[in-house]
């Protein structure tokens, strides 16, 4: 057989051949495997473990978690130590560990013990059945009201609650006081006058506290009420129901977990009102008016031991707390 007839049994260069493998000539199709520009799987990644999911959700939240310790738990761990001494302000060279002298002492003073119970009043009055009620009535009637009525009414109500505590403190006085607003009114409805911030100073400071909060309550309940289907109350308007039973087993039960939220958040608000108090009646007269955050700034800085003070501090947060857990159970009943 001849050259050229070998060659043309072969076959073209490249293709297989029945006796061996193909030759090693590179492919001009972009798409085959072993083109040099085609494209090439990236490397599978290796599995993550749940620590590193763990720390990668954790790392955007660490500054504010840095920042919480460093300006919030921080100072509440320092006072918590300053509580078990005999820290005070002038007089003293260096504080001592007592342990629970200070909480011993607390219980032991009629004027704590006096504060403690004006504080449960002034909340009792002025947050859980005052500002929450009142906010609710208003929400109420708003619902009903005219857009003129509405804007006048939320606009009065919402002045008196952006005030600054001092403002608002100094207006109430000049309605309370010997010489105020509210003796003239009474004068000149011919009726008995009197110094309401030395008869009755804890309703006053109670009534104080009610007239600058309700806006509060006041929104969360207009919030919540609109977002009550108008189809549920309209169908109960045709079965029959009244307004009062459409309230009591219709609104109510739905905006439940709104209440228990405004309750939370309006009696932590009230335990911690210092500057109105103040500025009305400082206490007095005869601690008739102190409630603890007031006893607490007197025996701190006013008689100068802070240990003591602190003391009463921690206690405070521990009546704050045991109401949190209190409203918290509620919320946890869904509706």
């Amino acid at each position: 057989m001849t050259a050229d007839a070998q060659r043309a049994a072969a076959g073209p260069k490249g293709a297989e051949s029945p006796s061996g493998p193909p030759t090693s000539r590179p492919t001009t199709d972009p798409k085959h495997p072993k083109h040099p520009k085609h494209p090439r799987k990236p490397p599978h990644p290796h599995p993550s473990t749940p620590l590193h999911r763990s720390l990668a959700r954790a790392l955007p939240v660490s500054p504010a978690v840095v920042l919480l310790l460093l300006f919030l738990a921080g100072p509440i761990a320092y006072c918590a130590w300053i509580a078990f001494t005999d820290l005070q302000l002038t007089g003293q060279a260096e504080e001592s560990f007592v342990g629970f002298d200070n909480f011993r002492t607390a219980f032991g003073d009629e004027a704590f013990l006096n504060a403690v119970w004006l504080t449960l009043v002034f909340t009792v009055i002025s947050a859980l059945i005052g500002q929450n009620t009142l906010g609710l009535g208003l929400a109420v009637l708003m619902q009903r009201a005219s857009k003129p009525v509405r804007t006048v009414t939320g606009g009065i109500v919402i002045a008196a609650w952006v005030l600054p505590e001092v403002v608002a403190g100094f207006l109430l006085y000049a309605f309370f006081r010997r010489e105020g607003t509210l003796n003239a009114i009474l004068d000149w409805l011919h009726l008995p006058t009197q110094n309401w911030l030395f008869t009755l100073p804890i309703l006053a400071v109670s009534f104080a506290n009610v007239w600058r909060g309700t806006a509060f309550s006041m929104l969360v309940y207009s919030a919540a009420l609109n977002e009550i289907p108008k189809e549920i109350t309209e169908a109960a308007e045709v079965d029959g129901a009244g307004g009062w039973r459409r309230m009591w087993h219709i609104t109510l039960p739905m905006i439940r977990r709104s209440i228990g939220t405004n309750l939370m958040l309006i009696t932590l608000q009230t335990l911690s009102v210092f500057g109105l108090i103040w500025v009305m009646t400082r206490g007095g007269p005869g601690g008739k008016s102190q409630t603890l955050p007031l006893f607490m700034y007197e025996e701190a800085f006013q008689k100068s031991m802070i240990g003591y003070g602190t003391a009463v501090a921690l206690l405070l947060l521990v009546v704050g707390s045991l109401f949190s857990l209190v409203y918290l159970r509620l919320l946890r009943t869904e509706v």
